[in-house]
């Protein structure tokens, strides 16, 4: 007699396999490999006991969730063929690319390179990250040896030494960490992954910014330096004088130089890897314009004399293509920035001091702002495309300067004190009431100034509605106030229906 059934048997989806060992394999299919073509089975294995069974059909409907719910990995591939395609696909600027693929080649690649990309989790990119932390050169605390001042076959001096473990800097981490995310992001969209990884650790933290330009007697030595040598002395007067970039000033020619309109144009830029160098756009992809002081004109005026009558001595012209800075005899060809910073550095060295050809954008932008040029101003000098708050949080500097202007300021607000206890009679003098006291006029109000600055940023773009405006601290360090002037400034504009404040929250523009 037949048995009657219910109707036609489902074939269960996953298996669960003995194995000799007393074990239980478990393995469910979860699709087609797209760049070996080949089957994909996830598997885990459950150690043999009394629950093996039940562990067993409970891993089994875990991987089952994660195939319906595309979480499981779609192919074998290693982290070194997921960073070779992404890098082929990037879509990023040269100089960009180029950083991106020494992060991948010095740390990516020795590290993580021949893992499976579906191995990637939190717990394998946090001790990723924590190896890059405790030593760059991805030692493992006890083989350190001898650090070697070049690969090739040399006598060993002072500068070969002892290793010594110094973590990756932050700003590095950050970029091997968007180089990651960015590569499992388009691996999802390729269906390799099921999720990003990446996304389950925190991004390292920034360093916060600490800008370190020279003071001004360090200035007048650093210029009166650099004089001994005509071109070199021309390079970085204009780097004090309009905060250009090194390879801003590399790539300007006597064309983008226009003397009797007092203007000079940065349309490029000189870019390096290794010994490769070439001219790309700026920063921000714009060109700007800069206006130059009459000092300035005049030595930009005397300096291409200079050259003129050099090139007559060999029967030759300054031709408006000529770069400005070049070592070449016709100033044909550009300088390598590698260079400039390495004179530059050489050149603070003789003085006694450590420092960077950067300094000097930091340089200038601090000493506009201290002088009272408005920060969009200044931003636009210096090529920045925040609308100044990069120039605020990243290159001004306190300049003692502006901070005795603010305690000026601040005794002038104040009433007069009470006469000494010892100066009085019998009979207590009154103390001078508040009317008495200073009222500065509104030109020399700080927390005026600020608001105006910051009213200015909203009025021409440079802070739109839903921006978070910085922070009383940060207004406090870069203007040389005290937090509850610069505090004072954000009320004035929430008054006037420009921002909205919040408690123990950052104010944010309104758009009105």
């Amino acid at each position: 007699m037949a048995r009657a059934t219910g109707g036609p048997r489902r074939r269960s989806r996953g298996t669960v396999e003995s194995l000799p060992s007393g074990s239980l394999r478990v393995q469910v299919y979860a699709g087609i490999d797209p760049m070996t073509g080949k089957r994909i089975r996830l598997t885990e294995t459950i150690p043999p006991g009394p629950r093996a069974a039940s562990d067993a059909e409970k891993a089994r409907t875990r991987l089952l969730a994660q195939v319906d719910q595309r979480r499981a990995p779609r192919t074998r591939a290693t982290v070194n063929e997921l960073m070779d395609r992404y890098l082929q696909q990037a879509g990023v600027e040269r100089t960009t690319l180029v950083r991106y693929e020494s992060c991948v080649r010095v740390h990516v690649r020795p590290l993580l390179g021949d893992l499976d990309i579906s191995r990637l989790d939190g717990d394998v990119l946090d001790s990723f990250f924590a190896t890059l932390r405790r030593c760059r050169t991805h030692c493992n605390g006890r083989n350190r040896g001898i650090e070697h001042r070049t690969a090739r076959e040399h006598d060993c001096d002072a500068r070969c030494r002892p290793h010594q473990c110094r973590p990756l800097a932050n700003a590095t981490l950050r970029k091997i960490h968007s180089c990651l995310n960015d590569a499992c992001k388009r691996a999802v969209r390729w269906k390799w992954l099921g999720t990003n990884p990446v996304e389950e650790i925190d991004p390292p933290s920034t360093t916060p910014p600490d800008p370190d330009p020279p003071t001004a007697a360090q200035a007048a030595a650093l210029s009166t330096a650099a004089w001994k040598d005509l071109q070199w002395g021309m390079l970085v007067w204009l780097a004090m004088v309009t905060g250009a970039r090194r390879g801003e000033l590399c790539a300007l020619r006597w064309k983008h130089v226009d003397l009797p309109a007092s203007t000079l144009t940065i349309r490029k830029a000189v870019a390096q890897d290794g010994s490769s160098t070439w001219e790309k756009d700026t920063k921000t992809h714009q060109r700007r314009r800069i206006t130059l002081d009459p000092v300035t004109v005049d030595l930009l005026g005397s300096y291409r004399q200079l050259l003129a009558d050099e090139l007559a001595d060999v029967d030759a012209e300054l031709d408006e293509e000529a770069f400005l800075f070049s070592r070449d005899p016709a100033h044909e060809v550009w300088l390598r920035p590698s260079s400039v910073s390495q004179r530059y550095r050489r050149m603070c060295a003789g003085l006694g001091w450590d420092m960077d050809i950067k300094e000097l954008r930091h340089y200038s932008a601090t000493e506009l702002i201290a002088a009272g040029v408005d920060v969009r101003t200044v931003a636009g000098r210096l090529g920045h495309g925040g609308g100044g708050t990069t120039t605020l949080r990243v290159y001004s500097a306190w300049r003692p300067e502006a901070d005795r202007r603010a305690a000026s300021t601040v005794s002038d607000r104040l009433p007069a004190p009470p006469l000494r206890p010892s100066a009085v009679s019998d009979v207590a003098a009154p103390g001078p009431t508040m009317s008495a006291a200073k009222t500065p006029t509104e030109a020399t109000d700080p927390w005026r100034q600020i608001a105006a600055d910051l009213r200015g940023a909203l009025l021409c773009g440079a802070l739109k509605p839903g921006d978070q405006l910085p922070s009383a601290s940060q207004l406090a360090t870069r203007y040389g106030v005290a937090a509850s002037t610069a505090h004072r400034a954000v009320v004035e504009l929430a008054g006037s229906g420009l921002v909205t404040v919040s408690r123990g929250k950052r104010a944010i523009v309104t758009g009105q």
